[in-house]
């Protein structure tokens, strides 16, 4: 079993994930709104997001961040790993996006494989810290 492990001291806030995420799933147009993935700034600081049970972060403040119009304490951060919280919805649908690994065919997630920070990485359960 893999997780995508994020390193939010890596993340530089390009967002590539976010336009990799997204066009890997609508295929014909970037729109990071439905992107599985988003970053938020806060204290001059990036934070990686993935909406699904694939990610782990640190808790170590408590602080409110921003996510379009939704404001969430940083315990969301935590919240946002569980398979049954509906972090992200679709726009036009309602639907919940979660993360689905890209079908975890290789190369991998495209996040992960777009990510230059090397902020996100794809790692096997037993490794994962």
């Amino acid at each position: 079993m893999y997780r995508i492990k994020v390193d939010h001291n890596k993340c530089t806030g390009c967002r590539y994930c976010e336009l990799a995420c997204s066009l890997n799933h609508l295929t014909t147009a970037f729109n990071p709104k439905k992107a599985r993935i988003r970053v938020m700034k806060k204290n001059g600081g990036f934070f990686p997001v993935i909406s699904g049970p694939c990610t782990q972060a640190a808790c170590n403040v408590k602080i409110d961040i921003v996510i379009g119009e939704n404001v969430y304490d940083f315990c969301d951060l935590c919240r946002a790993a569980c398979p049954y919280k509906e972090v992200f919805k679709d726009p036009n649908t309602g639907v919940a996006l979660q993360c689905d690994f890209c079908g975890i065919d290789a190369p991998g997630p495209a996040c992960v494989r777009w990510c230059p920070s090397g902020a996100l990485s794809l790692v096997e359960v037993s490794s994962y810290i």
